[in-house]
């Protein structure tokens, strides 16, 4: 089972990261779920809504979604990466690594990958092919779609291996957790960061065929550090209550700024791709604000969390345990669904709201039951 988004063998005082991680993998689904239908972002096939009354709604979704959910992925998978490398060792670990992360992507790109662009080509491009003579003609063969994140996970995990085995980064002293003055500090330190990168990188711009968006990349590996130094340091048990509290109000206050995005654009007339890069003082405060408002909610999620989400069910242990197989099968659910109600004349707004409940439960099921195939528990 991948750490990323499950986790195994955890003991009983961290049965609230498992439940963030069931939260997460919906937000994921829902996500991919909005851009169909309306919100910002590349996806396999759209319907997209015409209703601004819809589309903004939308918009705060994908973008405050994407200010922390797949870096929160990235520091959960790193905090659990130091203790498996210790427990099993270099070539174990790496083989684990391997097995556990390279075999679901390489099936997603050479098996749900084509699928899925069949799909799209046979229903809504209306190309009446079969499938076989539709990969006669298929040249995608490396696309990793939303696998981008194992890929990277992959590539990070590598790069933790290589720096233990010949640089030896164990610390001695601990450090303590940081307050919410240091957290934010950080945030506005990775949003300058991002805000360079974007300069060269803007959002959108993917790395082909990996499918990285570089732009979003310096929350990903700063993230991925703190996940190793929050579990050497045992930063999740030591986050207080009063750090909640203060990022809940930063969070307030990052909401309530986000409409002056849609009014600054408004009264300069300007591009919507100055908040994605390049040097414009737009995309400097957008990535500043990104970054706040992501880091904020991450850590409200964990104290809120260990406080409060600190225990389990059957159901809940069986939605935790399905969470990779959702994570990688759900393309499929989504594509699935909204072909099959393209031709439903009503607005794509109204589409999402009856759909994205069924395809958060249809993706679940589907997961539950591909893992009783034989086998599968072993891979994921």
């Amino acid at each position: 089972m991948s750490s990323a988004i499950s986790t195994s063998g955890s003991s009983h005082k961290l049965v609230y990261i498992d439940n963030i991680k069931i939260i997460l993998t919906v937000l994921v689904i829902l996500h991919h779920t909005v851009i169909t239908y309306g919100g910002s972002g590349g996806w396999y096939w759209v319907q997209k809504t015409s209703c601004f009354a819809a589309l903004v709604p939308m918009t705060m979704f994908v973008s405050i979604n994407q200010s922390f959910f797949m870096g929160f992925f990235f520091l959960l998978a790193a905090y659990f990466t130091e203790s498996s490398y210790l427990k099993k060792g270099t070539a174990r670990f790496i083989t684990d690594r391997l097995v556990r992360l390279g075999i679901p992507l390489l099936f997603y790109s050479f098996v749900l990958s084509p699928i899925l662009s069949y799909l799209v080509y046979y229903f809504a491009k209306g190309h009446h092919i079969t499938f076989l003579q539709y990969l006669s003609g298929y040249e995608s063969w490396i696309d990793f779609g939303v696998m981008w994140f194992v890929a990277a996970l992959l590539v990070f995990t590598m790069i933790y291996v290589f720096v233990q085995k010949f640089f030896k980064t164990d610390f001695k002293k601990s450090i303590p957790a940081p307050g919410a003055f240091q957290i934010m500090a950080f945030a506005v330190v990775t949003g300058v960061i991002s805000f360079i990168v974007r300069i060269v990188f803007p959002v959108g711009w993917v790395l082909e065929p990996v499918g990285f968006q570089l732009g979003h990349f310096t929350q990903y590996i700063s993230l991925f550090i703190i996940g190793i130094l929050a579990a050497r340091n045992n930063w999740l048990d030591q986050l207080t209550a009063q750090t909640g509290r203060r990022l809940k109000i930063a969070i307030i206050v990052c909401l309530l700024f986000f409409p002056v995005f849609f009014l600054i654009r408004a009264k300069l007339d300007m591009p919507v791709s100055w908040y994605s890069g390049g040097f414009h003082w737009q995309s400097l405060l957008y990535a500043v604000w990104e970054q706040c408002i992501g880091l904020s909610i991450i850590i409200v999620f964990l104290t809120k969390g260990r406080k409060s989400w600190n225990h389990t069910s059957g159901l809940r242990t069986k939605l935790s345990r399905s969470n990779f197989v959702v994570y990688i099968f759900h393309p499929l659910v989504i594509v699935g669904l909204t072909l099959m109600i393209r031709n439903w004349q009503i607005d794509p707004a109204f589409k999402f709201i009856i759909i994205a409940p069924i395809i958060v439960i249809a993706s679940y099921v589907l997961g539950a039951l591909l893992l009783q195939i034989p086998g599968i528990k072993k891979i994921l």
